[in-house]
């Protein structure tokens, strides 16, 4: 069985063929889902999919481009849902900030304010965390081991070996379409690195589609695209791999996914 850890199907983009997508996803044993908790605006509509499908959870956050919109008393309101798993995606995203230098420095501050809330916030209620980092790795290594006090995964992960140490820190690696990607040297240098107990499989759909449907809307029937490029990296047979990494997304979610729920 594989489970995509990561999976926007509160997009709107899913919207008129959503049960068709989770019917492409099951023919391909991708049976469980969770939707991160990117934008407040759609978390109704990720809290309505858990409510109306079995194999789908989610998680409250909200996404540093979106920190304008963070309320930790919103968010609040829906953790204690059976349904929520986890606190994310929140991080840092240094990508598109301001060229101003004093906007800058407030940007990367209001940037590094919620992140620690939303840390804080998963450690009250002892959810794992799921974590964005763009170009801010030595900020966002920093942060987490000096906060987090449950863990989580690297969504996406980027193959900066420094946030290997955060292994130690109850963290995983998510990896997603961009292994498949033909300027993925990096991180195809780097998974052999990360240990197995700690790898979970993610799409990140719609976004990040792997090879050979780049271009396309992405989808979590793509995962098991992901899983074959990495039996192929790491000479593994497929079938393992897929136990390993389901293995991995029960510890790390707690349990959750059992054959019960």
């Amino acid at each position: 069985m594989i489970i995509d850890t990561h999976c926007h199907l509160d997009d709107t983009r899913y919207i008129d063929d959503f049960s068709d997508v989770i019917k492409r996803a099951q023919d391909y044993d991708v049976k469980k889902f969770i939707i991160p908790g990117a934008d407040p605006d759609t978390l109704n509509r990720a809290i309505e999919l858990a409510d109306s499908y079995d194999n789908i959870y989610f998680a409250v956050g909200v996404h540093p481009y979106d920190i304008d919109k963070f309320d930790v008393s919103f968010l609040e309101k829906f953790i204690k849902h059976p349904k929520c798993v986890a606190v994310g995606e929140c991080g840092l995203d240094y990508y598109r900030l301001p060229k101003e230098r004093h906007e800058k420095e407030l940007e990367i501050k209001r940037q590094k304010e919620v992140f620690i809330e939303q840390i804080e916030l998963a450690n009250r209620y002892n959810k794992p965390l799921i974590v964005h980092v763009r170009e801010a790795s030595l900020d966002s290594l920093n942060i987490l081991k000096e906060y987090s006090r449950c863990g989580g995964v690297l969504h996406c992960f980027n193959a900066n070996q420094g946030l290997l140490e955060l292994k130690d820190y109850g963290f995983y690696y998510g990896i997603g379409g961009v292994l498949t990607f033909k300027n993925a040297k990096k991180l195809v240098e780097v998974l052999p690195k990360i240990p197995l107990e700690r790898i979970v499989l993610e799409t990140d759909a719609p976004y990040l589609t792997p090879h050979p449907f780049r271009g396309k809307r992405n989808e979590p029937s793509y995962t098991r695209l992901v899983l074959e490029k990495a039996s192929e990296i790491l000479d593994i047979d497929e079938k393992v791999l897929e136990n390993r990494f389901y293995e991995n997304s029960t510890r790390l979610f707690k349990g959750i996914f059992s054959d019960n729920n």
